[in-house]
C-alpha cells in the first residue's frame, strides 16, 4: 500500500517513464480494479481481461494525464469503459449465437456436401426449437469447433454441464428431425 505522499511520487516517475514505478501502480491497484471488473462482469476471465486492457490503456496515456486530477476517477473511468465494452461484446456474442444459428443454406457452404436445402432447413428449424443454452452449447461445439474448455470461457458454465447441455442437443435434434422425416 502506498501512502499519498509516496503514490504521488510514483505516479510523477511512472508518468515519465520509469517502468518500476509503473509496476508499482499496477500493484497498488490490481485487487482493486480486479475486485471491481469481478462485481461488473461476473466472470474472471472476462474481468481480468479488462483489468488488463485497462492497465494497458492507463500506461499508453499516463502522460497526458493531469498532474492536478484525481488519479483513482481516471483509473476507474478507463476501466469502466473496459468492463462495459466486455458487457456488450459478451451480450453481442450471446445474440449471434442464441439468434444467429445456421443460414437456411448452411448445406450449401460446404462443397463436399450435396446442397439439399429441405434438410439445412429443418435442421434450422431443429435448432430454433432447442432452449437457448441447448442452442448455444450445440453451436459453440459442433459449428464453430471448440473444445469443453473454450465453451466454459464462452458461456461461464462448467465443462460437465456443457457436455450436458450438448448431448441433450444432439437428443432433441435427432428427435425432431426423425419427427419431421416422418411427417413428410
Amino acid at each position: 500500500m502506498l501512502d499519498a505522499s509516496t503514490f504521488h511520487l510514483v505516479l510523477q516517475q511512472a508518468r515519465r517513464g520509469d517502468r518500476a514505478s509503473f509496476a508499482r501502480l499496477v500493484e497498488h491497484y490490481y485487487p482493486r480494479a480486479l475486485r471491481f471488473a469481478l462485481q461488473m462482469l461476473d466472470h474472471r476471465e472476462d474481468a481480468e481481461e479488462a483489468v488488463q486492457d485497462a492497465f494497458v490503456r492507463v500506461h499508453d496515456n499516463l502522460a497526458r494525464f493531469r498532474e492536478d486530477a484525481p488519479f483513482d476517477p481516471w483509473f476507474f473511468r478507463i476501466l469502466g469503459n473496459r468492463c462495459r465494452t466486455l458487457l456488450v461484446r459478451r451480450k453481442r456474442r450471446h445474440e449471434v449465437i442464441e439468434y444467429g444459428d445456421l443460414p437456411i443454406d448452411a448445406a450449401a457452404e460446404d462443397p463436399l456436401d450435396v446442397a439439399d436445402t429441405g434438410f439445412a432447413r429443418d435442421v434450422h428449424r431443429a435448432l430454433a426449437q432447442l432452449p437457448p443454452e441447448q442452442r448455444e452449447a450445440f453451436l459453440l461445439r459442433h459449428v464453430n469447433d471448440m473444445d469443453y474448455e473454450e465453451m466454459a470461457i464462452v458461456t461461464g458454465a462448467k465443462g460437465s454441464t456443457l457436455r450436458m447441455r450438448v448431448k441433450r442437443a444432439i437428443d432433441a435434434l435427432r428427435e425432431r428431425l426423425r419427427e419431421g422425416a416422418i411427417h413428410e
